[in-house]
Formats: C-alpha cells, structure tokens, sequence
C-alpha cells in the first residue's frame, strides 16, 4: 500500500510519524472520510468547506489552497494503490504536527502532519437492499461535533456497543432527543413525516445528509428538519442511516425490535436509488 505522508509517497511500512505528534497525544486533529468512484472524488468541495472549517476552528494553520491540492493529491494515492477501477475509500488527516507536549499550541512555525490513504471499498450491496439492525447508546461526546476531530472515543464506545450487540450501528441520543449515528447522519419517518436533525453544533454536517437533502428538494418530499424526540424513534414507520461509505441504508430493527413492518420503507427505497443514481452519474459524468 501506498500512502502519502507529508509530501511524500510511501509505502505503509515507510510512512512513520513521530511519537509527539498531537494528533497521537491529544486528538489533534480533523480528518476526512471521501468516497472515490472510478478515480474521481466524490462532493469533494462538500469535503474540503467541512475540513476547512474544522480547521479553522481547531486554529489549525493550514489554508483553502493547502486543502484544495489535496483533491490531486487523493487521486494519485488511488492510483498507485490500483483502485481507479471500482470503487475506494480515501482518509485524510490533518494534525498540529509534532512538539513537546504542552496542553497550549506549539509555536506557529510547527508544520502540520498531512496524512491520506486509500482502501478498496466494498459495497455491502445486500445490507443496503434489506435493512441493517442498530441500537441506541448515550451521546457521550464533546459539544463540537460538526468538526470532524479526530478524536472519537465516544463514536469507538457507541460503535463497540453495536458490535457487541450484534448491529450494525448505534443511534444516540442525549437531553430526550435524537442526535446522529456513531459514524452517520439518522433520518425517520415519524407520524408520517421524514424527519432529521438540523444542522447545530450537535451533529456532523455529513456529505451524504447534504446530498440527500438537494434530492429531498429536488422531489419534494416533505421534511422536517427538527429533533427526533427519542421517546418517539422506536415507533417511527421508517428509519435510515447515512453517510460516506454507508450511502442510504434502512434501519429494519432497533435495540432488537422491529421498525414499521421489519422492510426498508418506501421513502427510505426512494432516496436510496435517487442517491446512487446521483453518485454514479457524478462519476460517469468525469
């Protein structure tokens, strides 16, 4: 494997960052998740706003112009890993870089880390056709979660949860509301309306919950965006999940009960093909 390290192309045994980086010490840091089809990135402006405002919020120095070369940068690491054919999963992160550890910023002269690598991407075609399970787990996480850190120990312990469970993902919920998912955006139908979480500081502006909301407009289907009240998710008619390397996939049981009648919902089957066609017609369309 082939990954690109601070300007540099490497192969994985080769790509070494040093002990005192701060994304090891502390979690400082933003990352990115790209979906890339046939060697093209997918929504990467959608990727690179959100990255770049994370890292501004973090105070991170690295510019618009830094984050936009690394649209070629993913296209050769897909490349030299043999992945332009199909599709692949890109990660990106930026850190603060390396110094002696201090709770305060190093000095503006530390050069960021800059990290990408690519994965081959599967799609579990059969999950997405018939439903997954999930479960619910306590949002335990900081309150900025529109920045996409790096630092996910309450996502690890939802997503363990899950594992342990035997589900797929884990819906969480603080203060009686729906937030998100540990690794997704959460849509229901609830008393017959599609409804998801707003855009706060509570939640991740996901790449897929944008697109999803264009062809929501698009087809004028009727939508609340709006806290899902948790006492209210285990009758919701229609539950689905989104994101990145998730796409559109039904929730067909939670905490081990059925949703609706235990089948992907019209809706939830609506949107899911409205997005595939909209993800593999950018990618034809390169």
């Amino acid at each position: 494997m082939i990954l690109y390290l601070n300007g540099q192309y490497l192969p994985r045994e080769q790509a070494l960052i040093p002990v005192e980086d701060r994304g090891f010490i502390f979690g400082d840091g933003i990352y990115e998740g790209v979906r890339a089809v046939g060697g093209k990135m997918f929504e990467w402006a959608a990727h690179a706003d959100r990255m770049e405002n994370g890292l501004k919020g973090l105070r991170i120095n690295f510019n618009r112009a830094r984050i936009d070369a690394l649209e070629a940068v993913c296209e050769r690491v897909v490349q030299e890993n043999g992945l332009v054919d199909g599709e692949a999963f890109l990660y990106l992160q930026v850190s603060r870089g390396a110094a002696p550890r201090t709770h305060f910023f190093p000095p503006a002269t530390v050069p960021p880390t800059v990290f990408v690598s690519a994965s081959k991407l599967v799609v579990p075609r059969k999950m997405r056709d018939e439903g997954c399970s999930a479960v619910t787990f306590p949002d335990m996480r900081w309150k900025r979660r529109d920045w996409k850190t790096v630092n996910l120990l309450g996502n690890v312990l939802a997503r363990q949860a899950a594992s342990e469970a035997g589900a797929y993902e884990a819906i969480l919920h603080e203060d009686g509301i729906v937030t998100e998912g540990a690794a997704t955006n959460v849509f229901a139908v609830i008393d017959g309306v599609l409804t998801t979480h707003p855009l706060t500081e509570r939640i991740l502006p996901g790449i897929t919950r944008k697109v999803l909301m264009e062809l929501i407009a698009e087809q004028r289907i009727a939508l609340k965006e709006a806290p899902i009240p948790f006492a209210k998710l285990a009758g919701a008619e229609e539950i689905f999940v989104c994101g990145s390397t998730t796409d559109v996939t039904p929730v067909v049981t939670l905490d081990g009960k059925t949703v609706g009648n235990g089948k992907p919902g019209p809706l939830t089957v609506k949107l899911r093909e409205a997005f595939e066609a909209r993800l593999y017609q950018a990618a034809a369309a390169h």
